[in-house]
C-alpha cells in the first residue's frame, strides 16, 4: 500500500472543502486567510507565542461560569467554549500534519471543515477547562517535537489541499497567528456587555 492508496479519498474531500472555502463566512481566499493570520505574528517569535497560549487561555477563562463560556455572541458565531474546543482539536490536527510531513516530505494534507467539526464534535457540550487542558498537553508535546528538529527538518513540507505547499516553519508561524486570532476573538466576546 502506498501513501496515494491511503489518501486517494482526499481528492473528493478536497473538492468539497475547496467549494466550501469559496463560500466561507469571511469570503476570503486561502491566500487572504494566510496573510490575515500570519500578520498577527509580525515581529514576534512564533514558538514563544505558541508556548504562551495555554496559560493565556487559562487566565482568560479563570473563574468564569461555563454558561457564560457557552453563550454564542450571535447564532452563527462560535461561543468561547466552541473556540476552546476548536483550538484543542486543531492542535491534534497540526501535530499529526507535522509528524506526517517529517516522515513523508511532500505528503498531501487534507483540509478540515471546522464548522462541521464544531457540530459533529458537539463542541457546545464540551467542558471548557478540559478543552484548555487538552490543548495544553498536546501543545507541549508539539513544542517538544519542534525544539528537537534540525534546520533541514524545518524546511520539510506537505501539500495542503487548499493552501498548497506548507513547510513546518510556515505551519508554526501560521498557527501562532491562529492562536493570537482566537485569543483576540475570545477577548472580544467576553468584553461585550450582555443585552
Amino acid at each position: 500500500m502506498t501513501l496515494t492508496d491511503v489518501t486517494s479519498p482526499m481528492t473528493t474531500t478536497s473538492a468539497i472543502l475547496a467549494e466550501r472555502w469559496e463560500t466561507n463566512a469571511m469570503n476570503e481566499t486561502a491566500q487572504q486567510y494566510i496573510q490575515r493570520i500570519t500578520a498577527h505574528v509580525e515581529g514576534k517569535q512564533p514558538l514563544a507565542v505558541q508556548a504562551a497560549t495555554a496559560k493565556k487561555l487559562e487566565r482568560i477563562i479563570k473563574g468564569l461560569p461555563t454558561a457564560k463560556l457557552r453563550k454564542r455572541p450571535a447564532p452563527d458565531k462560535w461561543s468561547v467554549n466552541e473556540i476552546l474546543a476548536h483550538l484543542a482539536d486543531t492542535e491534534i490536527v497540526v501535530g499529526f500534519r507535522m509528524r506526517l510531513i517529517l516522515d513523508v516530505p511532500g505528503a498531501p494534507i487534507a483540509a478540515v471543515d471546522q464548522d462541521s467539526w464544531v457540530r459533529s464534535g458537539h463542541y457546545e457540550k464540551r467542558d471548557p477547562r478540559k478543552s484548555v487542558e487538552q490543548f495544553r498537553v498536546v501543545r507541549e508535546a508539539n513544542l517538544a517535537l519542534l525544539k528537537s528538529l534540525t534546520p533541514q527538518q524545518w524546511k520539510h513540507y506537505g501539500m495542503h489541499s487548499e493552501r498548497g505547499q506548507e513547510t513546518i516553519e510556515h505551519i508554526v508561524r501560521m498557527y501562532a497567528g491562529h492562536d493570537i486570532n482566537h485569543l483576540q476573538q475570545i477577548e472580544r466576546i467576553l468584553s461585550k456587555k450582555p443585552k
